[in-house]
């Protein structure tokens, strides 16, 4: 069994395609994982990459504890199931399954001195496997014999005899029938299940993906949108593109606006007289911007959580109108379908067609006008430029209305001192508070209201002065009592970032070099000098000593010729730069002193660059990178190496 760990895995084609971009994943021994998405979009590269049959244009591929991008296919200890079953038709389903052992080389012992598996283990596991998938009685048959559900069962019995640690499936379903693909679905789940081992399965179907992953990988365009459970998937998805791809019938998307008065939102459907006006606790976590009744967003609701009973009417806050063009009765529910705006169609996909799953019988008829009952706590809201939701599980910021008086912030009935490193005139401001800046162990009273583990974060819900914060950055057991921390907050004035967070990492652009030097090396007992070539990192036109491992990937992602003729691009930490004898020319501009720390801001040519320091730095000062952090990135394709 195995854990697979994928880190900035690239793939790009000779033609500068790029079929996979930055793909980061662990993958946890025994579990189920689904790619999924349109085609095209890299799903089916990334399976061959972790499978060997693709090289990776750059990063790391794990299976154990084992780096395997340059380790053979045959040598991974994967088994792999294709969409078109790929057997010999001369063979018996029988010797389908055994052939991959017969030519299986494994360690010579006594018991296997040919290094092959001896006949009775062969026909051991081939016998154990047929009887798992149910096909013993087919072991004398040939492919052409049996059906297509059978085939892809020889299919899979062909992997299972391997045992191997991963098991990677590439469509085996899209060849069925829908009755067929549905029984398959719950076989493999069961197959799953009984081997416990590693499973990834690569799918355009989101039923299939639906049904059968522990987690999900959404995929557009060869990048990751969305990794989770499906039940998340469905709950929260984080953009547009996987609220509409995940769910059946399509998601309904509305254009609009919303304008926040007092404590009420007046949210207003583009293309139509739909208006409603809904309690402003429903969007917390959005920023004041979306609420100015001129941005542009898109309103999401799934077909489910939109109701046309009378009850639902009655009782629901946010009602609005629709003409009724078609439905689909399905037996046990039925698909409304119309338009909020009254001369609409609602057969066409637009921003004001409106889909109502109602699982009761429907008397409405083409062209009546009718009532839909809203459920906001369903509701999803969409950047209508990004297609990101502008109300995210985890906020990213706080946005709150601060006034700055005498050196202190002053925020919903609470102070904090600003530390001497932010400037700023006495005023009102409007605070962007990162959801990581509010820590424990301050004199900030809050009250927790609750907490909730999202992914491998707990996000804690906290009041201050009536208000609702939230934060990602607590102690455990300490959510009472919270401090700021300053680096990482904005100010803003009159539409003007008067305060910017510290910048906590610096960018340098350089290549890598290979020179000769003369080294002092041991020849018979005697120190002679000798000639040899060595990698650096020419960074800021300074040259380092490149590590191993950062001069392995670079020649091995952009091919050795090319990997001096790049430009790279490396990302340095404030606190992974040193102050040094040698190294990057630097001017030390300043000292930011926020409070628990101090950084030199420091002139690196036309950048200010950081550096995490507790001595009074002045001058001029040399830096070099920890190379343990650093970020190499190669720059015209934007391909993350280290």
């Amino acid at each position: 069994m195995a854990k697979l760990s994928l880190k900035h895995i690239y793939k790009v084609y000779p033609n500068g395609v790029k079929a996979v971009n930055d793909f980061n994943m662990d993958i946890e021994d025994k579990e189920f994982i689904v790619f999924v998405g349109p085609s095209g979009c890299g799903k089916s590269t990334t399976l061959r990459m972790i499978a060997g049959l693709e090289d990776i244009t750059a990063g790391e591929l794990s299976i154990g504890d084992l780096v395997v991008n340059d380790i053979e296919p045959k040598d991974r200890d994967i088994a792999m199931v294709f969409q078109n079953y790929a057997l010999y038709p001369h063979m018996t389903v029988y010797e389908n399954i055994a052939f991959g052992l017969r030519l299986r080389h494994i360690p010579k012992d006594e018991k296997h001195p040919n290094g092959k598996f001896t006949k009775e283990e062969i026909n051991a596991r081939v016998l154990e496997a047929a009887e798992i998938l149910g096909i013993t009685e087919y072991l004398g048959r040939k492919p052409k014999e049996m059906s297509g559900g059978q085939r892809q069962r020889v299919s899979l019995g062909r992997a299972i005899v391997r045992e191997p640690k991963v098991m990677l499936l590439d469509e085996p379903l899209s060849n069925l029938d829908a009755k067929l693909r549905t029984q398959m679905r719950a076989e493999i789940s069961k197959l799953h299940a009984k081997l416990n081992t590693t499973f990834i399965y690569v799918t355009h179907d989101q039923v299939e993906a639906m049904t059968m992953g522990t987690r999900i990988v959404v995929m557009k365009n060869g990048f990751i949108q969305q990794i989770d459970t499906p039940k998340n998937l469905y709950n929260y998805p984080e953009n547009k593109f996987v609220a509409g791809f995940i769910g059946t019938p399509q998601m309904n998307f509305f254009e609009g606006t919303m304008k926040r008065e007092g404590d009420a939102v007046h949210i207003r459907f583009a293309y139509s007289e739909a208006e409603v006006t809904v309690p402003y606790s429903y969007f917390y976590k959005a920023r004041p911007d979306y609420l100015d009744g001129e941005k542009q967003v898109i309103f999401g609701l799934r077909a489910e959580n939109i109701s046309i009973s009378p009850a639902a009417v009655k009782n629901s806050p946010a009602v609005i109108r629709f003409k009724v063009s078609h439905k689909e009765e399905l037996g046990n529910e039925t698909l409304v379908y119309g338009d909020i705006n009254m001369e609409g169609d609602g057969y066409v996909e637009s921003s004001t067609r409106i889909i109502i799953k109602c699982g009761e019988d429907v008397d409405l008829m083409p062209g009546d006008i009718a009532e839909a009952a809203l459920d906001l706590d369903r509701l999803h809201i969409f950047d209508k430029e990004t297609e990101e939701s502008i109300l995210p599980r985890i906020p990213q910021y706080n946005y709150l209305q601060a006034e700055v008086k005498g050196g202190k912030l002053h925020f919903l009935g609470e102070e904090a001192e600003l530390p001497p490193a932010i400037f700023c005139e006495d005023g009102e401001y409007q605070l962007l508070l990162p959801s990581d800046a509010i820590c424990s162990g301050g004199s900030i009273r809050a009250k927790l209201v609750s907490s909730e583990k999202i992914g491998d974060q707990t996000l804690y819900s906290l009041e201050v002065g009536g208000t609702r914060l939230f934060s990602v950055a607590l102690t455990e057991g300490d959510a009472e009592n919270i401090r700021i921390d300053m680096k990482k907050i904005g100010l803003i004035r009159n539409g003007e970032e008067v305060v910017r967070p510290m910048p906590l990492t610096a960018t340098f652009g350089g290549v890598m070099k290979k020179n000769k030097v003369v080294e002092e090396v041991e020849k018979k007992g005697k120190t002679v000098q000798k000639k040899v070539i060595r990698f650096f990192l020419d960074i800021e036109g300074v040259d380092f000593p490149a590590p191993d491992r950062i001069s392995a990937k670079l020649i091995s992602a952009l091919s050795a010729r090319k990997a001096f003729e790049k430009q790279l691009r490396y990302e340095c930490s404030a606190y992974g730069l040193t102050v040094t004898e040698k190294g990057i020319p630097a001017k030390v501009l300043r000292i930011a002193d926020y409070g628990t720390e101090k950084f030199a801001v420091c002139a690196v040519g036309d950048k200010e660059v950081y550096v995490k320091t507790d001595a009074e730095l002045e001058g001029e000062i040399f830096l070099t990178p920890d190379f343990e952090t650093i970020g190499v990135i190669q720059a015209d394709m934007d391909i993350r190496i280290v």
